[in-house]
């Protein structure tokens, strides 16, 4: 599980929370040449934790890009990152999919159940996410976007009936120890390593993936 902070006052938090982000950000620059962005962060000023877009329905707070200019802002210059968590040391890591890699999001259930069906595989595996919302994130080489409709459906599946989101170019996803609302951090259920530096093609990982979303689908439809 991924180490959070243990704080005593929230007046700590910013140096704190600050100096993990800067480090955490420059080191997927550094070891594993992904780019990196700044997103918005949590407001510590209340009993609730609120977003620092102020968006009262924020649908990802402390999550999401500040601007539709994120693209642009993506670097893998540690320099650069240095230099941006400099302005807002609270921001979000944030990272684009579709340049070193692409991600396949599902359901945490079903992505339990991939998981453990691809280690009793042998498959390689990249690094994992799981979000404070409950999904789980493969990540695996770019291109898979353009495949994984087509390979669900070659598996007799048809996507559209399949909890499975393939997060492509021209998309992020939320990088740890980001925190996410009150919920909690995005952790890693599968960390980054020496020995999963290279990524799985799409192709690898689909069928235990599309398995455990139809799982969970025909449960869901049987409750």
């Amino acid at each position: 599980m991924e180490e959070t902070i243990g704080v005593t006052g929230a007046s700590q938090i910013p140096k704190q929370r600050g100096e993990q982000l800067l480090e955490t950000a420059v080191r997927y620059a550094e070891e594993r040449h992904w780019d990196v962005f700044p997103g918005a962060w949590l407001e510590h000023d209340g009993e609730t934790p609120r977003c620092s877009c102020d968006a009262t329905d924020c649908a990802a707070p402390g999550a999401h890009p500040t601007g539709p200019g994120w693209a642009g802002l993506a670097s893998g210059s540690a320099t650069a990152v240095r230099r941006m968590w400099s302005k807002q040391p609270r921001a979000s890591i944030l990272l684009p999919t579709g340049r070193a890699f692409e991600a396949l999001d599902v359901p945490e259930t079903a992505g339990c159940l991939a998981l453990a069906r691809m280690e009793r595989m042998g498959l390689t595996l990249g690094p994992v996410t799981r979000t404070p919302d409950r999904r789980m994130l493969f990540l695996v080489l770019p291109g898979a976007s353009v495949k994984v409709p087509a390979l669900v459906r070659a598996l007799g599946w048809a996507p559209a009936g399949l909890d499975l989101i393939c997060r492509g170019e021209g998309e992020y996803i939320a990088a740890p120890p980001t925190r996410v609302g009150a919920h909690g951090s995005v952790q890693w259920a599968r960390r980054p390593t020496a020995t999963n530096r290279w990524l799985p093609d799409a192709e690898e990982l689909i069928s235990p993936l599309a398995y455990a979303c139809a799982q969970e689908a025909a449960a869901n439809r049987a409750r």
